[in-house]
């Protein structure tokens, strides 16, 4: 947290005239007089880019992926972390439109699977010594890390708590994925998951609290939606100190699908949600050729955040 200035009032050495209590006056004032020192307070905490807020100065700008699977997107196992990093930064001129770019590395750090595991709640979490490894190449960047959570039947709060050590650092947010996100009984993977405005403004809450605690520069809190029955009730979602809220919208196909996901989802967005688009390297290109920076840029509202898986 920011340092107050402290104020340190010292004794003299010497007595008064009178030498009656020790205590030294200013001259004619017969007050006691004091020395003090001011230490320099502490730097607030920045965002990588500078400045404290993000929006609207910045386009965010990302890759996501996991060290679990090649299959994992562009920051999977099997390719050079660094070098995906700077294909990223190269790409995401592309997308600058009179914004300043802000790199995101989204890693997918509570991992969803179709086995319940020891604790029966269908997801694992990387090693921490994996997100100081995603960390360090998102600073290289001077970019943030969000961290992707898919909980299976755990509570996304459950998770995102687990990571508090890093969520309170200036340049770690979160990205939560609701479609992997189960009741009791249902399996990720043989169903679509889902999550409430409730449940998001639960997580949001809590990462405000970081905020104002650490006194940190405004932190991004993402969810992600494929479709529109992923989310329920969410204006029950509500903005939060120090909290930019974003939603990338995960259509997948060709562009004109992706296009009509991508409004039929803004158009029941609370507008206080920043809006974000993902790209699918290998999905989408079924669909024909990928999207490019000009297209992406002419939805309306323009894309606040591009991804690409």
């Amino acid at each position: 947290m920011l340092m107050g200035s402290i104020a340190a009032a010292g004794l003299a050495g010497c007595t008064t005239e009178s030498g009656s209590n020790g205590a030294s006056t200013s001259r004619g004032s017969g007050a006691p007089s004091a020395s003090s020192s001011t230490a320099t307070p502490k730097p607030r905490p920045t965002l990588p880019t500078g400045g404290r807020t993000i929006f609207p100065a910045h386009r965010l700008f990302g890759y996501c992926g996991s060290p679990a699977s090649p299959a994992l997107g562009r920051l999977g196992v099997g390719n050079d972390l660094n070098a995906r990093v700077d294909e990223m930064l190269r790409q995401s001129t592309d997308f600058a439109a009179g914004r300043k770019i802000l790199p995101v590395v989204e890693l997918i750090a509570t991992l969803v699977h179709p086995k319940p595991g020891a604790d029966g709640m269908y997801r694992s979490r990387v090693e921490r010594s994996v997100v100081d490894t995603y960390l360090a190449a998102a600073r290289r960047a001077k970019g943030i890390l969000l961290l992707n959570i898919q909980p299976g039947r755990a509570e996304f709060i459950d998770e995102v708590r687990y990571w508090e050590s890093y969520l309170t650092q200036p340049d770690v947010g979160v990205a939560l994925d609701p479609e992997w996100s189960v009741k009791e009984g249902q399996v990720p993977g043989r169903v679509f998951g889902s999550t409430t405005g409730a449940a998001l403004d639960e997580v949001a809450r809590y990462l405000s609290g970081l905020v104002t605690k650490h006194d940190l520069p405004e932190k991004v809190m993402l969810y992600h939606q494929l479709h529109l029955s992923i989310v329920s009730q969410e204006t029950d979602l509500k903005q939060h100190p120090g909290i930019a809220l974003v939603k990338s919208i995960d259509g997948i196909g060709s562009p004109a699908d992706k296009k009509k996901a991508y409004d039929m989802i803004v158009a029941q967005t609370p507008s206080y949600v920043r809006k974000g688009f993902k790209l699918f390297f290998e999905e989408d290109a079924r669909s024909g050729p990928l999207m490019t920076a000009e297209q992406v840029l002419a939805l309306s509202p323009q894309p606040e955040y591009v991804l690409y898986e």
